[in-house]
């Protein structure tokens, strides 16, 4: 007995198949779907849209988006973004944090709340501030009778924008902080230090990758921002047309060359954004391995 025990114990173990151990001709296949998928809807747009903006030469291009419409518009959209993302990058630490670090009642709704702008459509959002805010609206009297206005102008596209990209910084740093737990805040004011203190030497180190990343993804979203902005801006080129809109206008006037144009200076914009996203994620990532 003693001996078949020995004998089953000197066999060799067998080897326990990996869950990514696929056959070769499954990966090419993946491989290959992904590959074609990025280019018919990553690549060729793309690719389509410099063409557009370049086929009759960069003088073209430039004046295209050097006059006067095109400059406001580009102005507007910078300016929005601005005051946009401080402000949420300021409302989304301040809400993370007080999720994260306290418990009180409604905790579970307001957590629901944060995540409406996702669940409602931008064109929905954009009805909901002519209802409030408009001439005829709920407001629009009082707003009138102190010679204000929402609607139509400025203030009104920062607004829906700001509603729409509101939840990006908080749900990003709301799970980090919830992992890291309390500790280390209750550990440096039981040493002493002040709120401030405890929140610029001991919290944000500990979430800026987190806050970066939803600074970049709140920026990607204000930046390109459409159907809330077409409702409240009322469209005034030269004055409310934000750089997506101002695309529209100028497709719709068969001016394609320069909203490709213009076109080209959003998607490189974007393209900054993907790239100050990836390095986010890779410094991330690097100090997460050397931690």
């Amino acid at each position: 007995m003693t001996e078949l025990v020995l004998t089953k114990l000197e066999q060799p173990a067998r080897a326990v198949p990996k869950a990514t151990a696929e056959p070769l001709w499954v990966k090419w296949t993946l491989i290959g779907v992904c590959l074609v998928f990025l280019s018919l809807f990553l690549v060729l747009p793309l690719s389509v849209v410099l063409f557009g903006a370049f086929e009759l030469g960069l003088q073209v291009w430039w004046d295209a988006v050097s006059e006067p419409d095109a400059l406001a518009a580009i102005r507007l959209t910078l300016l929005v973004l601005l005051i946009v993302v401080p402000l949420n990058a300021i409302f989304g630490v301040a809400i993370a944090w007080a999720i994260a670090k306290f418990e009180f009642k409604g905790k579970t709704l307001l957590i629901s709340v944060i995540d409406m702008p996702f669940a409602i459509s931008p064109v929905v959002v954009g009805l909901i501030f002519v209802i409030l805010f408009g001439s005829q609206g709920w407001l629009g009297p009082w707003l009138a009778a102190h010679d204000l206005k929402i609607v139509f102008a400025i203030p009104g596209i920062i607004i829906v924008i700001l509603f729409g990209t509101l939840p990006f910084v908080a749900r990003e740093l709301i799970p980090l902080m919830q992992q890291q737990g309390k500790e280390e805040e209750e550990a440096s004011l039981t040493l002493g230090a002040s709120g401030w203190q405890t929140f610029w030497r001991v919290t944000l180190p500990n979430i800026k990758w987190g806050l970066i990343y939803g600074v970049v993804l709140c920026n990607a979203r204000a930046m390109g921002e459409f159907g809330a902005v077409a409702i409240v801006s009322g469209r005034i080129r030269g004055e409310t047309n934000t750089m997506p809109l101002h695309i529209e206008v100028l497709y719709n006037e068969y001016m394609f060359t320069a909203a490709f144009a213009v076109s080209s200076l959003l998607t490189g914009l974007a393209l900054v954004t993907i790239v100050l996203k990836s390095w986010v994620e890779y410094k991330d990532e690097r100090r997460h391995k050397t931690a």
